[in-house]
């Protein structure tokens, strides 16, 4: 087992053995100051789930603490931005947030972080002013995938990627990491294609692309919803076993496809460590404290490659941390 992998294994195991709020008040009845922290995703997929558990687990260990978990329904960047303006409306000390548009959003991140510790996480705005990055590092990711890809098609091919957008920084990061690893192989990538996170899209993107494209051989998704989408549409056309798919995350759906066999293998995240880093980074912060916080300004949390041997292993540790029986 290499270094990264026991890293990435004793983080899970650290998040099982940990694994709401409080009401919001501006003193604790000792006099103490409590602080509010919010924590805003990037759509309302169910990868969330988990990081909220991690958000609930610091909450609850940090008695000067209350926290608020927001998520954009339609995953817009406006939607996304009309969240914040509310959080700050209310008065938050600190905020962690995914966001959907890192380019555009970035002018208010840094008029932000001149009032209040922000971090992005799960997807980067590296040239703001953000305190630090928590999540994974996406082109490693993509790199992990870029491998299963390999490893499926051994001969070569051609491929197409599905994802929500773009022109967040972890979707960049991915495409770069898989096509690193393809390089100087017999593996084409014939399009990337956006669906804006609506996995009704998000399928009908993969069953156009399984009809105009019939000498595809590959399929990879990189958000949570392309896994289910992806192998719903390979479904109904027939091509399961054809087709190789490759995914991100663990949405229920793509973890029964990869126990079945009908995808190759999923790249996981750890979001309960999202969650979790996130409000312990910024509480530390608001008290002065930055040592938690690296030189580089990225607290990564490494991933793990996800094929049908681990996978039933994986589902229970999952399970628990979603709060399963």
């Amino acid at each position: 087992m290499n270094a990264l992998r026991q890293v990435a294994l004793g983080l899970f195991v650290a998040a099982l053995v940990t694994a709401c709020g409080k009401p919001g008040q501006t003193t604790s009845p000792s006099g103490a100051k409590q602080y509010k922290i919010a924590f805003v995703t990037n759509n309302a997929a169910d990868f969330w789930t988990i990081a909220r558990r991690g958000v609930e687990k610091a909450d609850e260990e940090l008695p000067d603490v209350t926290t608020e978990f927001r998520i954009p329904s339609d995953g817009s960047a406006a939607e996304q931005k009309r969240i914040v303006d509310d959080l700050l409306a209310k008065g938050i000390d600190g905020i962690a947030i995914s966001p959907v548009d890192p380019i555009n959003f970035t002018p208010t991140i840094n008029e932000i972080a001149g009032r209040m510790p922000v971090l992005t996480q799960d997807s980067d705005a590296p040239d703001s002013q953000r305190l630090a990055y928590v999540g994974t590092d996406n082109h490693a990711a993509g790199l992990q995938a870029g491998g299963l890809i390999k490893e499926a098609l051994p001969n070569g091919g051609k491929i197409m990627i599905f994802v929500g957008n773009t022109d967040t920084q972890n979707a960049k990061d991915r495409l770069q990491g898989i096509k690193d690893a393809i390089a100087g192989t017999n593996i084409t990538i014939v399009d990337v294609r956006t669906d804006q996170a609506d996995p009704t899209r998000a399928k009908s993107n993969v069953a156009d692309a399984l009809v105009g494209n019939p000498d595809l051989v590959g399929l990879v998704g990189l958000y949570s919803y392309n896994g289910p989408a992806i192998l719903n549409a390979v479904k109904e056309a027939s091509k399961v076993g054809q087709v190789k798919i490759i995914a991100f995350d663990e949405d229920d759906q793509t973890l029964a496809g990869v126990k079945e066999g009908s995808i190759v293998g999923t790249v996981v995240q750890q979001p309960y460590q999202f969650g979790y880093q996130c409000v312990k980074v910024i509480a530390a912060a608001l008290k002065g404290d930055k040592s938690g916080i690296p030189a580089d300004k990225r607290v990564v949390v490494p991933t793990l490659v996800i094929r049908k041997a681990e996978v039933d292993d994986f589902i229970t540790k999952t399970n628990q941390l979603r709060g399963r029986s």
